[in-house]
């Protein structure tokens, strides 16, 4: 498995320049509902390879795998995947899913486009209405922008102010977590930082079950000190070996049953499955954590 920062900040850029029963509660979430089909997610990150050579044809395998709901990443200077919202939205929806989600940087730092919260944002959140998002989610920190508390609690400034205006345009705002935000820094954690430092009403976490793992730090913890908060997650496994190496979902030793049965505690809304390393191709991989999610009922 390669460097996170490597992952997370620098393909994203390259891309943007080119078990168990049915789980308590599950029945009641807006992404399983009683009255229709059960509904997964995918963060597109995933597939950013295959999404770059053939975005249309890689959706349809999306689609045929069943998963419903999309979060995007890459929105730039008016476009995603190198087409205009609109267009991303009919292609979508006409293969029978849906745009819910999409992931956004501040814009502070290696990030010279229009579309950041720091620059372009107003836009930005005028294409996600066009797409039909109801989440905008903040991705990633870049290390220069994490070097202090001081930092994290500037940051809680630019994070209020974005929500803001993404609530006035009916869209909620959401923060999503690494590692780094769940390790101690000048004795405090950073995640707690953000959270207490943020409207409540206005920010709401998107928790990334693995990340906040591979930190030491229990998903379930985190509910219990912030009940109906985290209104996303990011469903994805975990090897049990040194390099805690990404895997498809199931795959792993994250004990999803567990973190599943407390959705409602959670405020859970949707869940999107990601894996950011991929051992086998990677429309392969989201097909195996699908079918798991399937077994377990979820």
């Amino acid at each position: 498995m390669g460097d996170f920062t490597e992952v997370h900040s620098g393909g994203r850029r390259k891309f943007i320049q080119t078990s168990g029963l049915a789980l308590a509660g599950l029945a009641l979430l807006p992404s399983c509902s009683p009255s229709g089909p059960r509904r997964y997610g995918l963060q597109l990150y995933t597939l950013r390879e295959q999404l770059s050579a053939d975005l249309e044809g890689t959706l349809k395998s999306v689609a045929k795998i069943g998963y419903k709901d999309l979060e995007i990443f890459g929105y730039a200077d008016g476009k995603v995947f190198g087409v205009n919202p609109s267009e991303l939205r009919k292609i979508v929806e006409d293969l029978g899913m849906k745009l819910v989600s999409g992931h956004y940087l501040t814009g502070n730092f290696n990030a010279p486009w229009q579309g950041t919260l720091s620059n372009g944002w107003e836009k930005a959140v005028e294409d996600a209405n066009v797409m039909g998002l109801k989440y905008m989610v903040n991705a990633f920190l870049f290390p220069e922008e994490r070097q202090s508390i001081d930092d994290y609690k500037k940051l809680t400034d630019l994070l209020n102010v974005s929500a803001k205006v993404a609530k006035n345009a009916g869209i909620q705002f959401g923060y999503h977590n690494h590692d780094f935000e769940f390790l101690e820094l000048e004795g405090q954690l950073p995640m707690y930082v953000i959270m207490d430092g943020t409207d409540d009403d206005l920010v709401v976490a998107e928790l990334d079950l693995y990340w906040a793992t591979r930190a030491g730090y229990s998903p379930i913890h985190f509910f219990k000190k912030y009940p109906k908060r985290t209104a996303l997650w990011h469903v994805k496994d975990m090897i049990d070996s040194d390099d805690k190496e990404f895997t498809e979902v199931g795959n792993g030793v994250i004990d999803f049953k567990a973190i599943f049965e407390k959705s409602m505690l959670s405020g859970m809304k949707y869940f999107f499955v990601e894996q950011d390393v991929c051992q086998r191709p990677p429309v392969e991989s989201i097909g195996i954590s699908y079918k798991n999610l399937m077994k377990w009922g979820i």
